[in-house]
């Protein structure tokens, strides 16, 4: 299941990031999400979502939560 495809306020575990771009791969990294750190939607907006990961929130694109597999 895609980032893109969860449901608000439930909790999810990163199982994957899959995507062949290395500067993808290394930016989803420094945010703390790879495989096995809880990522929680907040709220899905036109373009995206709002996730928590590592005691923070971020606004993820289309593209970026299409990329990790939950």
């Amino acid at each position: 299941m895609k980032l893109n495809d969860a449901k608000t306020g439930e909790t999810y575990f990163v199982k994957d990031i899959e995507t062949q771009d290395e500067e993808l791969k290394s930016f989803l990294f420094s945010l703390g999400c790879y495989s096995g750190e809880p990522i929680t939607v907040i709220s899905h907006m036109k373009g995206g979502c709002v996730v928590a990961m590592k005691d923070a929130r971020y606004n993820i694109d289309t593209d970026l939560a299409q990329a990790i597999s939950i």
